[in-house]
């Protein structure tokens, strides 16, 4: 199925994996094992004769068909079952032309694009699945590697409190996970043969509509809806609403890692390799260039779901127009989510972690990041509002004389008076005001340990 990624710019933005299953041929051969097996279950159920089965799906085989005119044909003929069916019946009769009069019999242009497109969906999720297995074990391995790692958590980009680096990284670990559920939920459940006939009635097979339908089910193994769907997509749109909540986990992934990146941060990085992330100009520069793919593809994914959303919109019981908007769209989607999870593996697998950049971090303002810590320890004694007050005087002392914030508590006899100098020094240690952090670490990594 044509997308409008370029074999130039591909790369940049999909996985192997998934540029081959959203490839032009792998989709014409999609649609030709669907009238393979349209046929199959035909002669099993007895509406097509028996031998002819065997010779059509012999037909059906992507490389004895040429892309270039049937994409011309398409164009005319208004999508490109109708060219396919054509030259496929021609290409039965050069064998069997017997055979060739019960190619697609009794199907529509639509059943055979949109069984194809669950084909491809089914295989998009596997080749994301395995992505997803590796980003999850990836970072679950670096947040139990780290959880005792103390840096600076950040809130409107600001210094706000410590918290050790392997709850960032066991959170990653798990919006993965939630995403895999969603992918497996969505192979379990999401998908469903599309088999009506013309109006979605199955008029055409007569008495043998239903049994036509569950065998061909069970050809392409696919779920048996209750009824053809033509017209309703909600199974397509929640498909574009997984891939762009896994892409949108990606890029928040990314983001993070790029701000960590940073020169003024410089706390972890992407792997390092000749050539990756240099700069045309300046050869000291080591940019984020994964972070990067995956946020250019995290930033396509809405726009391309919110096309499938809208495209939901159909007329009566055929829709001309909103159904063919999802054709090029469908699989670009599917190609920017494997870029940004791709993107993300290579994270996952090869993240540098400079620690001590860490805990030098913390020390940048000073102290000023435990003011939290020490203001809830002084309101035991002297109340909430007033150990605010005081501690609040305090940073903007230490801010003014540039001093370290701790310093500047020591000098102070309301503070001196409920805290010791042994308590005090122990209020500005990072990994001792962590909370619950530690037990949230060992819930999130639970959370999918074990699971499927």
């Amino acid at each position: 199925m044509s997308t409008s990624l370029s074999p130039l710019l591909a790369p940049m933005l999909s996985s192997a994996a998934m540029r081959a299953v959203c490839d032009d041929g792998a989709f014409l051969q999609d649609m030709l094992d669907v009238e393979a097996a349209l046929a199959r279950a035909e002669a099993t159920v007895g509406v097509i004769p028996k031998a002819a089965a065997a010779p059509i799906a012999a037909a059906c085989r992507a490389e004895r068909f040429e892309i270039g005119a049937l994409a011309e044909a398409a164009t005319r003929a208004g999508n490109l079952a109708i060219p396919l069916v054509k030259t496929l019946t021609a290409e039965v009769a050069k064998s069997d032309a017997d055979a060739a009069r019960y190619v697609h019999w009794g199907a529509t242009s639509q059943d055979i694009i949109d069984s194809a497109t669950m084909l491809m969906l089914r295989a998009a999720i596997d080749a994301l699945l395995a992505d997803l297995d590796r980003a999850i074990a990836g970072f679950a391995s670096l947040a139990a590697k780290h959880r005792n790692t103390a840096m600076v958590a950040r809130t409107w980009l600001q210094h706000a409190l410590p918290m050790p680096f392997g709850l960032k990284l066991a959170e990653y670990a798990a919006a993965l996970h939630r995403s895999r559920a969603r992918l497996k939920a969505l192979r379990d459940n999401g998908l469903a043969l599309q088999f009506g006939g013309a109006a979605g009635t199955l008029a055409a097979l007569g008495d043998k509509g239903m049994a036509v339908s569950e065998a061909l089910a069970r050809e392409l193994q696919l779920p048996l809806p209750d009824a053809p769907w033509h017209t309703h997509r909600d199974r397509i749109a929640e498909a574009a609403s997984v891939m762009a909540i896994l892409a949108g986990t990606c890029g928040k992934i990314a983001r993070d890692v790029s701000l960590l990146m940073q020169t003024d941060v410089g706390e972890a990085f992407e792997p390092a390799g000749a050539g990756r992330g240099g700069s045309s100009t300046m050869p000291h520069k080591r940019n984020p260039v994964a972070a990067a793919s995956a946020l250019a593809a995290a930033t396509m994914a809405p726009n391309l779901a919110a096309t499938i959303f809208a495209a939901q919109v159909q007329e009566h019981e055929r829709s001309a127009g909103p159904w063919h908007a999802e054709w090029p769209t469908l699989p670009t989607l599917l190609l920017v989510t494997s870029g940004a999870l791709a993107a993300i593996v290579d994270i996952a697998e090869g993240l540098e972690v400079d620690t001590e950049r860490m805990r030098s971090n913390l020390d940048t303002t000073h102290g000023l990041i435990m003011a939290e810590a020490v203001t809830m320890a002084l309101a035991d004694t002297i109340g909430k509002s007033d150990a605010h007050h005081l501690i609040e005087e305090a940073s903007r002392k230490a801010v003014a004389s540039k001093r370290h914030l701790r310093d500047v508590l020591a000098n102070d006899a309301r503070v001196t008076a409920h805290l010791d100098a042994a308590r005090l020094e122990k209020l500005f240690d990072p990994l001792a005001y962590q909370g619950a952090s530690q037990a949230l670490i060992d819930r999130l990594l639970a959370s999918f340990k074990g699971g499927s």
